[in-house]
């Protein structure tokens, strides 16, 4: 069973997946983003990922992770990162290098040391001399 708020929310497929991915149709998928990660033929609109970069960091550089994301994430896609107030701000400066358009937001906790990353891929091209 998982909680939501109050919301008690049983799924019919396992004891600690969300229904709202399975029983909607929504596909999702557990990832090493240390490790190299076959997308073909698929990219995905949506990235969401908590905690990657303070658990992961001694493992991965946290510049590649965020090209690896850049490959896997479609034009106009989102990722939502939830990291320690440290890792947002070196993973926006790094997202703006990428010309993804981000934006901090606060925990629904209001905790100062965690925060939101929401962050839209943009469609960019090579502009033509006319």
């Amino acid at each position: 069973m998982i909680r939501f708020g109050s919301m008690n929310v049983v799924s019919s497929y396992a004891p600690n997946t969300l229904p709202v991915v399975y029983d909607r149709g929504l596909i999702g998928t557990f990832h090493d983003w240390c490790e190299a990660f076959s997308t073909y033929p698929r990219t995905y609109d949506l990235l969401h990922v908590d905690s990657l970069f303070t658990s992961e960091s001694h493992r991965c550089e946290m510049k590649y992770v965020l090209l690896e994301m850049d490959r896997v994430l479609r034009p106009n896609g989102y990722a939502i990162i939830r990291e320690s107030s440290y890792f947002v701000e070196a993973v926006a400066k790094i997202a703006k290098g990428l010309r993804w358009s981000c934006r901090v937001e606060a925990t629904e906790d209001g905790n100062e040391k965690e925060k939101v990353l929401i962050c839209q891929k943009k469609l960019w091209y090579s502009q033509q001399n006319s």
